[in-house]
C-alpha cells in the first residue's frame, strides 16, 4: 500500500507506465485491490523457486523491479539479475533483530544486496544495519508511507452514514488486536457521546471481539451482518476488509492498532491523511522512525494504559490533525527525488 504515492509519482514523470504489484497473502490482495492506482495490477507472487520464477518474469517482462520495505527473496533477486532486469530496494526498515537473524546468513544476504542496482533506507539505523551486511552506497530517504495517496472509500455509502450518523462524535479502533481492544472497550464505557467503529486486524476475530463487547455490557451494530449503528448503539464492529477509508473519514480520531499487544504498532499515516487525529500505544516498533516524527511535532498522541479516554477528551485533535497534514505535504515533495532516481535506471529522464 506504501508503494502506490511512488506508483502515482513516477506515472507523473512517465504517463505511459504500468506497474505490477505483487503479495503473498490473501489479506493484503484484498486490501489492495480496492485501492489500485491507474494503469496497475496485482498478481500473486510465484515461490521463490527457478522453475515458477522463470515462468513469471518471461510472462511479465519487467523493465525494473522494485522491492521494499524488509523482505526480499535471494531467489526472485537472482534471477531478475541474470535477465539484466535492474533492481532497486526501497523504504527498507531493518529492525535490530531483522538485522542479527539475517546476520547468521551474511553470505547469502550480501550476495544478494550486491545485485541491487539502487538501495534506500527509511532511518539512519536501517542503512548502517544495510551496509553491515555488505550493501553499497546506501541511500536515507525516509517513509514512503506518508506520501501515499488516499484510501479509497465509496462517496455516496459516506455520505449517506455521515447523515444517519448525525453529530455523534467518532473515534475508530483501527487494525486491532486483544490487548488494542481491551483498552478500547475500557475508554468506551465511559464515552457516552462517542461511537467507537471497532476494525480487528483479522476479521476473523469478530465473535471473540462481539463477546469481549458483550461482557462489556455495550450495545453494538455488526458489519457483517449489514447492521448500522442506532442511537443506543456504542459501538460499530466493523468486521470487514478494506474499509479503512470510509471509517477513517468519518472518525474525529482513530487509535491505531498493535501498541499494545507486543505487536510493534501500525501505519498511522492512512489515517492521518484522511483528517483523523492519531493515537497510539506504547509499541511502535516496527513504525518507530514514523511515530517519532508524528509525536515529536505533536501530530500525534502515546496514550498509556486507562488513558484513552481522557485523551480523546481532552487533547486538541484538530491542531494534531493540521500538524500531521504539514508533515505528510513535506513528504509527498520528496518522492520526486526518489521517482526520478528510479527512472533512470531504465533510461527515463524525468
Amino acid at each position: 500500500m506504501a508503494l502506490r504515492g511512488l506508483i502515482v509519482s513516477l506515472s507523473r514523470h512517465d504517463p505511459q507506465l504500468s506497474f505490477l504489484i505483487t503479495s503473498t497473502a490473501r489479506s493484503s490482495a484484498q486490501v489492495v485491490s480496492t485501492n489500485l492506482p491507474a494503469r496497475t495490477q496485482h498478481q500473486f507472487l510465484p515461490l521463490d523457486a527457478p522453475r515458477y520464477l522463470t515462468r513469471f518474469l518471461d510472462h511479465w517482462r519487467p523493465d525494473l523491479s522494485i522491492w521494499a520495505e524488509q523482505d526480499i527473496w535471494p531467489g526472485a533477486v537472482v534471477a531478475s539479475h541474470a535477465k539484466g532486469i535492474p533492481i532497486a530496494f526501497i523504504n527498507v526498515r531493518i529492525s535490530a533483530q531483522s538485522h542479527a537473524r539475517r546476520t547468521r546468513v551474511r553470505g547469502v544476504y550480501g550476495d544478494v544486496l550486491r545485485r541491487l542496482s539502487l538501495i534506500s533506507a527509511q532511518d539512519k539505523d536501517s542503512a548502517t544495519r544495510l551496509a553491515d551486511l555488505g550493501a553499497k552506497n546506501v541511500q536515507i530517504s525516509g517513509s514512503l508511507k506518508p506520501a501515499a495517496p488516499l484510501l479509497s472509500a465509496d462517496e455516496d455509502e459516506y455520505t449517506q452514514l455521515r447523515a444517519m450518523l448525525g453529530k455523534r462524535r467518532i473515534w475508530v479502533a483501527a487494525s486491532t488486536h486483544p490487548g488494542d481492544e481491551a483498552e478500547s472497550i475500557a475508554a468506551q464505557q465511559s464515552l457516552t457521546d462517542w461511537l467507537l467503529i471497532l476494525v480487528p486486524r483479522d476479521a476473523g476475530r469478530a465473535d471473540d471481539v462481539a463477546k469481549a463487547l458483550k461482557n462489556a455490557g455495550l450495545s453494538f451494530a455488526q458489519r457483517s451482518q449489514e447492521q448500522v449503528p442506532g442511537n443506543n448503539d456504542a459501538v460499530w464492529l466493523a468486521d470487514s476488509y478494506g474499509e479503512l477509508g470510509l471509517w477513517y473519514r468519518l472518525a474525529e480520531a482513530a487509535l491505531i492498532g498493535g501498541g499494545f499487544d507486543q505487536i510493534g504498532g501500525h501505519n498511522p499515516w492512512e489515517a492521518a491523511a484522511l483528517g483523523a487525529a492519531i493515537l497510539h500505544g506504547p509499541d511502535t516498533a516496527n513504525f518507530a522512525a514514523d511515530y517519532t516524527i508524528l509525536d515529536d511535532a505533536q501530530a500525534a498522541r502515546l496514550v498509556s494504559s486507562g488513558t484513552v479516554a481522557s485523551v480523546l477528551n481532552d487533547a486538541d485533535l484538530a491542531g494534531m490533525v493540521d500538524k500531521a497534514s504539514a508533515l505528510i505535504a513535506e513528504r509527498q515533495n520528496a518522492l520526486d527525488h526518489l521517482s526520478a532516481e528510479l527512472l533512470s535506471l531504465i533510461g527515463v529522464a524525468p
